[in-house]
């Protein structure tokens, strides 16, 4: 039998279960396209939304193939937020499969877009979407983002208001990092071979010129003649670095090394943050961890 102290403690545990399960039914659920996008959003909502993610860690969000059980979370949502530019080639498909009628809320809207450049197969448009490469525009997110969840959950205004404010000082302190550090990079030394053409956007912001490498695959691992095209391209437009990811075999890494003097360097995040083991587990850690390959393989 329960004696008085023990009966009153596990009243007490039952009230805090209780009430930690209505604070998660009251939660504002949504959801997020791709794994950055969601980074952005539990940033502004915290502890007042719920953020699903459909295109997880790692993941790519240009050749996503929906599965039933996302148009379920897509039903159940308050909001959707997608980055738009066509980024999501499946999302209206993967709406009209749903039956929403949640607010689909473009995070890109007040970004001017560039036009993708390079050999990109992408199912696009003309646009690049990958306007979060420039931490200013990762601002005009934000501001996207808190003004559609204050529309949707008025009651937390003020909490989405000092979110958005403190995650912004944030991103204010990260673009005069990333402009401090470019600025110690030689002019002449920030040209950059990769194999995405994904940074079009960090190009345009900072003055780091990224060249897609012409008439190579990215998607199988280069070959020998590859690799010779690849060499005589950083010869011909004295890329400092290359970044490719393709390129896995130590004898053809050296090869480019040996030949042109380039320095190869490590990945470059592009597309999607990586799960809790990598290095770019949220939007500032990813351009952080971009920024520190450069500088390394850029400073000579």
């Amino acid at each position: 039998m329960l004696t008085r102290r023990q009966a009153l403690a596990a009243t007490a545990l039952a009230a805090l279960f209780v009430a930690a399960s209505a604070r998660a039914q009251d939660r504002l659920k949504v959801i997020a396209s791709f794994s950055i996008l969601g980074d952005l959003v539990k940033n502004v909502g915290g502890d007042r939304v719920e953020v699903a993610t459909l295109v997880g860690p790692n993941g790519n969000a240009h050749v996503y193939a929906p599965s039933p059980g996302d148009a379920k979370k897509v039903a159940d949502a308050k909001l959707v937020f997608v980055n738009g530019l066509g980024l999501e080639g499946w999302l209206d498909r993967l709406v009209k499969a749903s039956g929403t009628k949640a607010p689909i809320v473009i995070a890109t809207k007040g970004i001017k877009p560039l036009e993708r450049t390079g050999d990109h197969d992408h199912d696009h448009g003309r646009a690049d979407p990958h306007s979060w490469q420039s931490v200013a525009n990762a601002k005009i997110y934000i501001a996207n983002i808190r003004d559609a969840l204050i529309a949707a959950d008025p009651a937390g205004k003020d909490v989405y208001l000092a979110n958005a404010a403190a995650y912004l000082a944030k991103l204010d302190a990260l673009e005069r990092e990333v402009r401090e550090v470019i600025a110690k990079i030689p002019a002449d030394r920030r040209r950059v071979i990769t194999s995405h053409s994904a940074f079009g956007y960090f190009q345009n912001a900072y003055g780091v010129n990224f060249i897609a490498p012409q008439g190579v695959s990215t998607e199988a691992e280069a070959s020998a003649k590859d690799v010779a095209a690849i060499i005589a391209q950083i010869k011909k437009q004295k890329a400092a670095a290359v970044f490719l990811e393709n390129v896995t075999d130590p004898r053809l890494v050296e090869q480019i090394a040996r030949e042109t003097g380039a320095k190869v360097g490590g990945t470059l995040y592009s597309d999607a943050l990586t799960d809790d083991k990598g290095d770019a587990t949220t939007y500032i850690d990813l351009i952080r961890h971009n920024l520190r390959q450069l500088a390394s393989a850029l400073v000579s």
